[in-house]
Formats: structure tokens, sequence, C-alpha cells
């Protein structure tokens, strides 16, 4: 149960690497909140169904394969084979929790709403304008060096918002900032549709960010 709970205190920010556990319940694969062709055309429907399906999907069997195994060397109190899954468990366990958080980060752009309450303040105190903060966001994340994810995390300690960019499928629980809105931007995110042009990508995917589940995470790490 322990690696159970600290998947789900990664998508709150806190750590996301299981230490020794004992049997638990397999991780699922969350179904969507819209259908895979609902983000078009932003999205294309062939895209989302590939990275949830196959790709998603992948993490979470090979999550729950290492955690298997972590389970039986822990129950033969093998350290070697404890130590040697852990890299195992932080990727495929990442890329589990990063995902989960990234599809309910979107949403149908009919659904679409700007930033309110306490979340559009806090960016325009820090960026002055929403554009200024997608800009950044954009730069920033377009930057990342082969594959990773671009994040908008919340400081617990200074009470502000952070643009984080991470690589591989580290989640961003590892800088100890809370997960408020994070841009998968692996090739498989986007190749399909925008090619190499990530910036392209980039620029579209703002039409379908749920700003409302973003502000509900803000809320959430507040507390």
């Amino acid at each position: 149960m322990l690696a159970r709970v600290a998947l789900g205190l990664a998508r709150d920010g806190q750590s996301a690497v299981p230490t020794m556990t004992r049997a638990m319940s397999s991780v699922k694969l969350p179904d969507l909140p819209y259908s895979y062709g609902a983000l078009e055309p932003y999205i294309s429907g062939q895209i989302m169904e590939l990275h949830h399906s196959k790709h998603h999907a992948t993490y979470v069997a090979n999550l729950n394969k290492a955690l298997e195994q972590q389970a039986e060397a822990e129950h033969k109190g093998d350290v070697a084979k404890l130590i040697s899954l852990q890299s195992a468990i932080k990727f495929n366990g990442g890329g589990h929790v990063n995902h989960d958080i990234f599809w309910t980060n979107l949403c149908p752009h009919k659904e679409w709403q700007p930033p309110s309450g306490d979340l559009k303040a806090l960016i325009e105190a820090q960026w002055k304008t929403l554009d200024n903060f997608t800009t950044t966001f954009s730069a920033q994340t377009a930057a990342v060096q082969g594959s990773g994810w671009g994040w908008l995390g919340y400081n617990k300690a200074t009470h502000k918002l952070e643009v984080v960019t991470l690589p591989n499928q580290d989640p961003l629980s590892v800088t100890g900032l809370v997960p408020l809105l994070g841009i998968d931007v692996w090739e498989h995110a986007y190749y399909l549709q925008y090619k190499n042009v990530r910036p392209d990508y980039l620029k579209a995917i703002w039409n379908i960010v749920n700003w409302q589940n973003v502000e509900q995470r803000l809320a959430a790490a507040k507390k």
C-alpha cells in the first residue's frame, strides 16, 4: 500500500519513489475525462489514442511489474534487488503520475475558460499577463533537450508559482513543488501532427488547457 500512497503523494508534490513495500493492489490506467477526438484540432484523436492506450498503458504495466518484483524482493530480504528496482519505479511511476495529471489538465476547446481567482492573481503578479506567462512557459519547455516535461508548480514556502522543466519522466515532486500544470514534450505527444516543430505544439495546447483544473490544484495546494 505504501507504493500506492507514494504515487498519490507525487500528484500533490511529495516523493514519487516508493520505499520498500508490502503487497499492494495494481495501479490502474485512468479513463480520460473526454473522448480521444475531443481535443481536435489542437491534438489529433490518433495521437490521443496512442498516447493514452499505448504509451501511458505501458508505464502502468511496467510500474506494476516493478512493484510486484519489489514486493517479492522485500519478502526475501533482497536489498540489492530492491535498490536496482528504484530507477524503474521512478521512471514508470513518474510516467504514470505525470500523465494522470496531464489528462486532467486538458479539456475540449469549447469548455476552455481563462484563469480566474487566486490563480489569475498569482499569474498577473508574477508575469503581468496570461500571454506573458504562456510565452515564458512555452520558451522554457520548447528548450527541453530530448524528452521531458514543462511544469507550472506551486512553492508552498514562498507562496509563488514557478515554471520548471524536467527530463524524461521525472515527477515534479523531486523539486518540492506541487504540480499544477504539466505539458508533455516527449515526441509521442505531438510528432504525428506537429512533426519536429515542438513550438507549434506548445502554441496550440494553450487552447485546450483546463484552467479550472489548475485552479483546483492550486486551491488544494494552499490548504
